[in-house]
This record gives C-alpha cells, sequence and structure tokens, in this order.
C-alpha cells in the first residue's frame, strides 16, 4: 500500500507528486487545502519518498496502486491533482476509472510521449557513491557538477535521508529508474477518454505543454480548461504557490 499523509475533514483530495519526488513537496499547497474543506491526502508513488519499493514501475501499476489506495481508504469519489509524472498517472487514473472522480487537475504534463530528457540529473544521481558515507554537502557537491540548477539540486536533496546512523541514502529507487527510465515519456493509451472537465495549469517559462498541444490534449480531455502560471517553469506549484493554490481551489470548489 501507497504511503500517503492525511491532512484535514471533507471531500477526498489526493495529491500525485513527480518524478524523483514525494509527498512533502506538496506539503504547502496541501496543508492549505485541508483547512478549506478538502480531506488532503499526499501520495507517494511506488519506488518514491516512504512507499515500497518494486522492480515493476509503469504508468499503469502506478494508476493501479491509487485505486488500490482509494479502495483500502474507503474513498469511492476523489478529486486529483497530479503534477508531471503523478499527472500522467491521475491522467490514466481518470480515463480508466471516471466514476471515481470528482475534479481532476493535471500540473503541467500532457498525454503525449516525451523523450527521455533526465539523463543529466541521472548521471548526478549515479555519481553519488554513498559507500564513502558522503555528508550532506558532499552529496550536494557531486550533484551540483552535473546539475547546475540550484532549484533542481535541492528538489533532489529533498529525498536524501539518514539510513542509519552515519549512512545517507536516497529514498527514491535509483536502480529501477536506471532500467526503467523510459516509462515517464510513455504517452496516454490513444483510446483514453475523460469526458468531465478537467484543469490543466502550465508554467509559463516550461515547454512541457504548448500552445499546439491544446488540440492533441482535447481528444482525451474534451472538456479541458487551460491556465498558465506567469514566470514559472515546470515547478509551477514550488515558484508561485498562491497563483497555483487559486486556481486550483477555484476549479475544485466549482
Amino acid at each position: 500500500m501507497l504511503y500517503s499523509k492525511i491532512e484535514g475533514e471533507g471531500k477526498p483530495l489526493l495529491i500525485l507528486h513527480g518524478f524523483l519526488g514525494m509527498s512533502d513537496n506538496w506539503k504547502t499547497i496541501g496543508v492549505q487545502l485541508s483547512t478549506e474543506g478538502y480531506q488532503v491526502h499526499l501520495l507517494d508513488l511506488r519506488n518514491h519518498g516512504r512507499s515500497f519499493q518494486s522492480e515493476e514501475f509503469s504508468y499503469a501499476l502506478m494508476a493501479q496502486d491509487v485505486f488500490d489506495y482509494c479502495k483500502e481508504h474507503n474513498l469511492e469519489k476523489v478529486s486529483v491533482i497530479g503534477h508531471s509524472m503523478g499527472g500522467k498517472t491521475a491522467m490514466l487514473f481518470a480515463t480508466t476509472y471516471p466514476e471515481m472522480i470528482d475534479k481532476l487537475i493535471v500540473a503541467d504534463i500532457g498525454p503525449k510521449f516525451y523523450p527521455q530528457h533526465h539523463q543529466t540529473i541521472l548521471a548526478g544521481l549515479n555519481a553519488v557513491d554513498f559507500e564513502k558515507k558522503p555528508s550532506r554537502a558532499d552529496v550536494e557537491a557531486t550533484l551540483e557538477e552535473y546539475i547546475t540548477d540550484f532549484g533542481t539540486r535541492q528538489f533532489l536533496m529533498k529525498s536524501l535521508f539518514w539510513q542509519e546512523p552515519g549512512q545517507l541514502a536516497f529514498r527514491f529507487n535509483l536502480s529501477v529508474f536506471n532500467k526503467k527510465l523510459d516509462e515517464i515519456g510513455v504517452a496516454l493509451p490513444e483510446a483514453a477518454v475523460y469526458d468531465k472537465p478537467t484543469l490543466f495549469i502550465r508554467g509559463g517559462n516550461s515547454d512541457y505543454i504548448k500552445d499546439g498541444d491544446f488540440d492533441a490534449i482535447k481528444k482525451h480531455f474534451p472538456l479541458a480548461a487551460f491556465e498558465t502560471i506567469p514566470n514559472a517553469g515546470h515547478w509551477l506549484h514550488a515558484e508561485n504557490p498562491k497563483l497555483f493554490h487559486q486556481l486550483a481551489k477555484d476549479f475544485l470548489d466549482k
């Protein structure tokens, strides 16, 4: 069963993080929504955070994990916010189990195929030699050799933890990601359709959802609406949490 943090009381709302992330990435927005009429379930997807690790990794399995989580917690109808990998998981979950969805929000990802673009990040992660028992500063110094963007490094460092005294490790399952990286870019199945209102929120500085993608998105989500957070990149919820929260809440409350 997936690990989760549950905040508040009210309508069930699941939040699904992106690749190499974890539930903590959404704590600020999740806690805020938990005070506004929602019971927020911040999930760690398989091979991430405190959830179980598996040699198997795909969107079909992650969508099934979310379904199993809902059944375990007796959640018959839920709203879902999914970011990046979590957004594509949310799309597949909604198209597979539309009767379980109240509201669907997808953050900065489309249903299309995305070519591999995490190779440099994985190279940096693989360069960390935990057998040498590095400090947190040592790990960050290694990552900096590969990953110039400070925000990306800080995002990755959130998954660093003390496995035991003196021994750091990453919470995510790096060895499986090395083998299964192509799974992250897989497109939504051609026949997958969800015909209820869906909100796509993109970052104005991100190229994950381009204007030219709108028609293709509407083939899968015919009632899709689009919002853009200006001057924000792929981590739009972290770069402008106030506007993201407002857009999400306005849609959820409709």
